[in-house]
């Protein structure tokens, strides 16, 4: 039996694997690059073993450094966790080769399911020779054959534009994966993106543990997962089980895997065939009453499963929380969690003061205190649902996630509840993979009066904490009255007019309509159309205050500082590294409105740089392996329609394309 087993990955997977190994009696090691030195799952391992280095390339993907840290620290079984070298056949035969158990599939079925031309060519479906498109056959998907995390994909709507889009997801992929290898299927729009649970023994039994839907999803990676898939008619779901059960059967499946189709039109079309666990199993492990983790154990053990699987019971949902800004396209974030809580049960770990709530789990790989970093993907938690009916778990979930306290970077976690009850979401018959392409901007907008009630509460609480009591700035003679600003969301941030009233309180002047009932540093209650609302105020060294739910800033009575660089500076909008420059790049060359001009990499996404403008390129300071800061000056470009002097400074332009991150695209 299995004793101690080494988690090559990080974050939220290592943690919950960690938990079943704890339940079960197994030591745990966890790896950890010196970014993650004080990360969550070291601190839950047992012991840990540095990787030196803060790069994945360095670190997570060095499979010689993992397995030689499994045998220093003694483990007789290594679990790959998802993502990173999860999916690579060479690392599952070293750590086999090393004597160790390899908690996976074979590293034969991992090889042929690895690379998404062989896996449908050994399903018969032959993809389309880029050669032979025509306008006829778009739009179509150019996509890495190996890898995921939407990373070397491409959608081409134009024919002309194939060409260079096969070029650069090649590059991407090799950058990426190591193998340059593309190919082109058709694209097909809107459809709902399904998938089956596998589970499979030595013994040739084969699972196929219900289906999921992971429509909602934001730059070929999902968003919002739920199982069952909702509304599928009992023939289609038997056909994916089918196919399901046939594809690992192919290839000698062990263990746990996930088939995906993509489903248009009353069809189903095979997408891939991830040889790992996934990201969402937690709805499966919610709905079906199983731990797939201590499943995938008994497998690499040798044991047998039961002939069939345990039967489906209610509904689960699960939200994926990240600290990115939907509204700035979708740009991660990063820094000190200054508080980070969700309520919940089912062993969930919690700040002390909130509630548990039956039926909800929380995976995360955080705890307040902990500082999100530049160089690994940017998803914080996933936040689990589960209740007798899809109703019910949607809207507990929404409301699960509206009061959890989440103080530090922006997250989605506002688009996440306003997706959850979004019309179209409720409606199971109206999903689909365009959800956020017709739906993010009314999704991202603020609420109306809700931030101008959240800056109320930051101003007042502000005073309060200067003034060392409530109101005590109150004079006979009317001193000028107190503005503050703030940056709130929305296009023009809320200014807040208050003056000390006779009573020791505070008179609110603008916005209209709002009363002070109470303030103090971290407490404030407002009434609005006569309801009295109560807020809870926190304010950080950063900046920062946030009220509720709200993220706000004090905007500044001075300029910014990066206002006053080069006219025409082009400033890095987040922290992160120089990946490549555009070809033949160089000062004084022309460069063109929209083309591109550099990639960053920050937080497993890749972000391509553009030009705002077209003209001369007068300063270029970016370089490949740079790491930069928000705000660095990257390049200079001088407008041809706009004097030097008058050039404006930007912020760089950027379109993100996923690059080395923790999921496939559909994971």
């Amino acid at each position: 039996m299995i004793s101690t087993v080494l988690v090559a990955n990080r974050g939220e997977i290592a943690c919950r694997v960690f938990r079943t190994c704890r339940e079960l009696g197994i030591a745990t090691v966890a790896v950890y690059s010196d970014a993650d030195a004080d990360a969550l799952h070291v601190r839950e391992a047992d012991a840990a073993v540095r990787l030196p280095g803060a790069a994945p390339s360095e670190t997570y993907l060095r499979g010689d450094l993992i397995v030689a840290a499994a045998l220093a620290a003694g483990a007789d079984a290594v679990h790959p966790g998802y993502g990173f070298l999860s999916e690579n056949a060479g690392f599952a035969r070293a750590v086999t080769e090393a004597g160790l158990r390899w908690i996976g599939p074979p590293p034969e079925a991992v090889e042929a399911m690895a690379s998404k031309t062989r896996a449908k060519e050994l399903l018969g479906i032959a993809p389309l020779d880029p050669a032979a498109v025509t306008a006829a056959d778009l739009p179509v998907l150019v996509k890495a054959a190996a890898g995921g995390g939407g990373r070397g994909m491409r959608i081409v709507r134009e024919l002309d534009d194939l060409e260079g889009e096969l070029k650069d997801a090649s590059a991407e992929a090799e950058s990426a994966f190591g193998d340059g290898e593309v190919f082109v299927e058709p694209y097909v729009e809107d459809g709902r993106h399904v998938e089956v649970q596998v589970l499979a023994d030595a013994h040739g039994t084969v699972w196929a543990l219900g289906t999921r839907d992971c429509s909602l999803q934001r730059r070929h990676q999902k968003v919002i997962e739920e199982s069952p898939a909702p509304g599928l008619p009992a023939a289609l779901v038997e056909e994916l089980y089918g196919a399901s059960v046939a594809a690992a059967r192919a290839v000698g499946y062990v263990g746990a895997g996930t088939v995906e189709f993509l489903v248009a039109g009353g069809r189903a079309h095979f997408l891939e065939m991830n040889t790992r666990l996934q990201v969402e199993h937690p709805v499966t492990e919610a709905v079906h009453g199983v731990d797939l983790v201590a499943l995938q154990l008994a497998v690499a053990e040798g044991r047998a499963l039961p002939p069939e699987p345990p039967a489906a019971r209610g509904h689960a949902v699960e939200a994926r929380l990240y600290a990115e800004d939907p509204a700035a396209g979708w740009a991660p974030q990063t820094g000190r969690l200054h508080a980070f809580a969700v309520p919940g049960g089912d062993g969930v770990r919690t700040d002390p003061g909130l509630p548990s709530v039956p039926g909800v789990r929380v995976d995360t790989g955080y705890t307040s205190g902990d500082t999100v970093p530049v160089h690994y993907d940017a998803m914080l938690a996933k936040v689990v649902a589960h209740a007798p009916t899809r109703a019910e778990a949607v809207r507990k979930l929404a409301g699960v996630l509206e009061r959890a306290v989440i103080h530090g970077p922006a997250t989605n976690r506002d688009l996440l509840v306003a997706s959850l009850r979004h019309g179209e979401f409720q409606d199971e018959g109206r999903l689909d993979t365009g959800f956020y392409d017709r739906n993010l901007d009314a999704l991202t907008r603020p609420g109306e009066g809700e931030a101008a009630y959240a800056a109320v509460a930051a101003a007042l609480a502000d005073a309060t904490r200067n003034a060392g009591r409530f109101g005590g700035g109150w004079r006979n003679v009317r001193s000028q009255d107190e503005i503050r600003t703030y940056e709130d969301g929305t296009e023009d941030g809320t200014e807040v007019r208050y003056r000390p009233a006779r009573d020791g309180g505070f008179e609110v002047l603008a916005p209209e309509g709002v009363r002070a009932v109470s303030a103090t540093p971290d407490r404030v209650r407002l009434e609005v159309a006569g309801v009295v609302r109560d807020f809870a105020v926190a304010a950080y060294g950063d900046g920062t205050v946030h009220v509720g739910r709200h993220r706000l800033a004090p905007r500044p009575r001075f300029t910014d500082p990066r206002e006053r660089a080069l006219p025409g500076s082009l400033l890095a909008p987040m922290p992160g590294t120089v990946v490549r420059l555009a070809d033949g790049l160089a000062v004084g060359g022309r460069v063109e409105a929209g083309q591109p001009l550099l990639w960053l990499e920050a937080m497993k996404m890749e972000h391509r740089v553009t030009a705002p403008a077209s003209g001369t390129l007068t300063a270029l300071h970016a370089a490949p392996g740079r790491q930069v800061e928000v705000g660095a000056l990257l390049a200079v470009v001088q407008t041809e329609d706009v004097p030097t002097e008058d050039a404006p400074t930007e912020d760089a332009p950027t379109e993100d394309v996923p690059t080395e991150a923790q999921e496939d695209p559909t994971a």
